[in-house]
């Protein structure tokens, strides 16, 4: 069976601590569908209590269950609740892949008096200011908590910066005095340690032990199976393969992990996997962003160039390919969402080619009420299609035409798919091992392709569309599975 992974959530769901118990009822479809790992959102206490989505990281040992920032359970529910639905993701043969958040901590429960130093809001390695004194909120002992699970408090010495200065009501990124942003980050802005909130100092060896602490407790607690980590251009790339081999070794000896990068441009990526030991994968977010404009200039956008200078054609063993997700949905802060009627094309290409590990979005499969999204059509079916029929040969079937994209993927149950621009399209094939068989299209049930005795027949598709052709009597399957 494929790789196949969910991220399952949206930045919008119901603030009423009932996620983990959803997760729960999905399981036994998503086993179904075939699915083989699930990413979940952030599990623990953010700032904001039960409206975090979970990147305003306050307490990463509060699971749900302490009463800190309003409220015991997390936006998602309680660690009861988060817990079972591992369980049941296990017990339906999915993988669960924790959201790790390490880079910054927000919602202090006090101020420390520091001095610091503004950067340029151009160049973090330029000075703004002279050294001056400031009132920082920097200092968290998790009251609510009291000590279990780990005593460790910290302080403005184990952070490289903040954000805000209470004494003067001013939004300033301070470096504080004696620090240093850390190397081997994002070059944007000249250094790209800082993001948010209080910059977790990964130069200091007590910070690197709390979070390898915690991240032993976590891992084990939670029984993952791999990590999902949050904007790693702003942690030293070196952190990672120590970490990572450490967490490797407990609860459910995970040995997957993949980073979030947020750059167009390949080469920062790669050199950031090249950086990091090639430890862990990254998101592929140059094809994501090729994927977006192609959407929006589908009548004149060079299909056949998608995949030039993206991590999935130079690093394919290191890349996880997506076509959206929590950040660039609409109304946020990276919002570059793929135009809704170029979407089957889009997660056609991520899921029935070669990509060793595509990851859908939970919008894209179940919707956005926020945003009046419907899931995207076919995406059962393509990710059914994957997990059960696609084989290993890919064997693309481009011509001069570069408004279309047709590829056959052989096996015991071969799949045909052909995409097109603004105009319809046909292709014309001759393949010896397709002979006297009838493919369906997935997408049209009723168009019906008969293969010739010498393995010739035409493939076609709709202006703008896209047909994903199977056999007659693996259509006949999918139909018991997934509708019967």
């Amino acid at each position: 069976m494929k790789e196949t992974f969910l991220q399952d959530f949206e930045w919008y769901l119901p603030e009423d601590a009932s996620f983990w118990n959803t997760v729960c009822e999905q399981a036994e479809d998503l086993r179904r569908l075939g699915f083989t790992f699930v990413w979940l959102p952030p599990a623990y206490k953010g700032q904001a209590g039960i409206r975090d989505v979970g990147y305003g990281v306050y307490d990463l040992f509060d699971l749900g269950e302490f009463d800190q920032k309003g409220t015991v359970p997390t936006k998602y529910g309680t660690v009861e609740q988060y817990l079972a639905a591992v369980d049941k993701l296990h017990e339906n043969g999915l993988k669960v892949i924790g959201d790790i958040v390490l880079n910054h901590r927000m919602g202090a429960d006090a101020q420390e008096t520091v001095s610091v130093t503004a950067c340029s809001s151009e160049n973090r390695l330029e000075d703004a200011s002279e050294e001056h004194e400031a009132d920082v909120w920097t200092k968290f002992t998790f009251p609510g908590r009291n000590g279990a699970y780990d005593s460790y408090e910290w302080d403005a010495d184990d952070f490289t910066g903040t954000d805000y200065d209470s004494r003067t009501g001013r939004n300033d990124i301070l470096s504080f005095s004696g620090k240093r942003w850390n190397d081997n980050v994002g070059k944007e802005d000249g250094n790209f340690d800082f993001i948010m909130g209080d910059d977790v100092d990964f130069s200091k060896s007590e910070v690197v032990e709390q979070l390898t602490k915690w991240g032993l407790w976590y891992t084990e607690r939670a029984r993952l199976d791999g990590f999902r980590i949050d904007a790693v251009k702003s942690i030293d790339s070196s952190f990672f393969g120590p970490w990572l081999e450490k967490m490797s070794a407990v609860g459910n000896r995970p040995a997957f992990a993949v980073g979030e990068y947020w750059s167009g441009n390949s080469q920062e990526l790669a050199d950031y996997i090249e950086g990091s030991g090639h430890c862990m994968r990254l998101f592929d977010v140059p094809l994501h962003f090729k994927l977006q404009q192609a959407s929006y200039q589908s009548a004149s956008y060079d299909l056949h160039q998608l995949f030039a200078n993206t991590i999935t054609s130079w690093e394919p063993e290191y890349s996880c390919i997506f076509v959206d997700n929590h950040d660039t949905q609409p109304g946020q802060a990276l919002e570059s969402w793929v135009a809704d009627d170029f979407k089957t094309r889009a997660y056609a290409t991520i899921l029935l080619r070669d990509a060793s590990s595509p990851f859908v979005f939970y919008g894209d499969l179940w919707g956005i009420p926020h945003d009046g999204k419907q899931p995207v059509p076919f995406m059962r079916e393509m990710v059914w299609v994957r997990s059960h029929l696609l084989g290993d040969e890919l064997v693309d079937m481009n011509d001069d035409d570069h408004q279309k994209m047709t590829w056959l993927v052989r096996g015991e149950h071969p799949v045909f798919v052909i995409w097109s621009g603004a105009d319809g399209k046909r292709k014309d094939i001759v393949e010896a091992a397709l002979a006297g068989r009838t493919f369906v299209d997935v997408t049209d049930p009723s168009h019906l392709v008969a293969v010739d005795e010498g393995g010739g027949a035409s493939f076609t598709c709709s202006p703008s569309d896209c047909s994903i052709y199977i056999t007659t009597d693996d259509y006949e399957t999918l139909k018991a599975e997934l509708y019967g």
